[in-house]
């Protein structure tokens, strides 16, 4: 299979992949909160997809309750910057004690085997989420990485912020841009970032 073909393939499937809606179900499951195994320091950003978080749950309960259960039982402002496996689990959490930059010096991404955790615990973190119908691949995706880079356009990309005590979640569909200026004056962050599984 040429790179080209793999390429438009997998375009094809991630944007098959964003067809699925938020059902009553999966709002009432993320309200109830029963996912959090006791962790209540953080709440999911807005932009979080339930459904799919709901559905990717289910297929991997104790992955997702060992990581709330970790969060519950770590003093995330005291623990030292750096990766942490987590026990009981093939979960690592890399502590980052970073900034943001500016807009043209940070990464595009996506991925196929993984899915970003990302809680901010100081400090404010600039995101952005790519608009599928605009965005092409920059560069084929990378297996060793998992890892795909992508050109898009600026004024179609929903920018956002997300404050101390809020997590976002990216799944293979969320083609998204970590540490992006914001228009605070402090640009300084702490933010808990977590590659869980993704279950086909």
């Amino acid at each position: 299979m040429t790179k080209r073909l793999f390429s438009l393939l997998l375009m094809l499937a991630l944007v098959a992949g964003m067809g699925a809606q938020t059902t009553p179900e999966a709002r009432q499951w993320l309200k109830r909160g029963e996912w959090r195994n006791g962790f209540t320091a953080a709440k999911p950003h807005k932009t979080l997809d339930a459904q799919t978080f709901m559905e990717q749950y289910q297929k991997n309960t104790a992955q997702w309750q060992t990581l709330f259960q970790w969060l519950r039982t770590t003093d995330l402002q005291a623990i030292t910057a750096g990766r942490h496996p987590i026990p009981n689990s093939t979960l690592v959490a890399s502590v980052e004690d970073s900034e943001n930059g500016p807009l043209e010096k940070r990464n595009t991404e996506s991925h196929r085997r993984k899915i970003d955790f990302q809680l901010v615990v100081s400090g404010t973190e600039g995101f952005a989420l790519l608009d599928h119908a605009s965005s092409t691949i920059s560069k084929p995706y990378d297996e060793k990485k998992d890892v795909v880079r992508y050109n898009y356009v600026k004024e179609k990309t929903n920018f956002f912020d997300v404050k101390a005590g809020r997590f976002v979640i990216f799944f293979p569909t969320d083609w998204h841009i970590a540490k992006v200026q914001t228009r605070k004056k402090d640009q300084h962050l702490r933010v808990i970032v977590v590659k869980m599984d993704y279950v086909e």
